[in-house]
């Protein structure tokens, strides 16, 4: 059986949610950090969880999940980037799993796919088909084009990759500014495959992501 490391992004300020911070508020009773932890504990094949925290929620992070024996958190960085390389330092595995922990909404099905896949190519990310049409636009608000959706994906999250490669390109890109672990491989020119998301894997950003959540589970 080949064992899988998660990495958990917990870093984040919740700024653009409110003066909490958005991992511990609650979705049907449970906190939503604790909801996105949930959907990966099953897989026994993922023997090592490390969660990057933001300093302000550290304790409490660590208070909540030291029953759980698989987890460790700890420090986060002043980016998102920073926060998952801090955390790739202590990965063991082979293969390693990154999730943002505002997801709490992901199924276990396709984090099933995310690991068959990431054995055979290496670098995968999970994606939805744009069902919007999409407009480049200029500076002034004037419209310049329409851009063909057949070929545009959403980003989402876990991402999984071999570990010496994501860790390789964090240290080679480190003092660049990514969004994404796949965009820094994107960036090297190593290739990425997409595994197939759901429309219901939202990333909590606002109070009103926090209510279709609770709709969605």
């Amino acid at each position: 059986m080949t064992n899988f490391s998660l990495i958990i992004t917990a870093g984040g300020t919740s700024s653009r949610y409110g003066n909490n911070n958005k991992l511990l508020e609650k979705l049907d009773e449970r906190t939503v950090i604790e909801h996105t932890l949930s959907n990966f504990l099953n897989f026994s094949e993922i023997n090592e969880i490390i969660m990057p925290a933001n300093q302000a929620i550290l304790d409490e992070l660590t208070k909540l999940f030291k029953p759980e024996n698989r987890v460790k958190v700890i420090q986060g960085g002043d980016s998102r980037q920073k926060s998952v390389y801090n955390a790739l330092k202590y990965i063991t595995n082979d293969y390693v799993i990154i999730h943002d922990g505002a997801r709490p909404l992901i199924k276990s099905g396709v984090i099933s796919q995310v690991m068959d896949a990431v054995m055979h190519s290496k670098a995968v990310s999970v994606m939805t088909k744009t069902t919007d049409t999409i407009k480049e636009v200029d500076e002034n608000g004037k419209i310049i084009k329409t851009i063909d959706r057949s070929k545009l994906y959403n980003t989402q999250t876990p991402q999984a990759f071999k570990t010496d490669l994501v860790k390789n390109a964090h240290e080679k890109l480190q003092h660049k500014h990514f969004t994404d672990d796949a965009s820094m491989l994107e960036y090297l020119d190593i290739p990425v495959y997409i595994v197939i998301g759901s429309y219901t894997n939202i990333k909590i950003t606002t109070k009103s992501d926090l209510d279709f959540a609770k709709l969605y589970i």
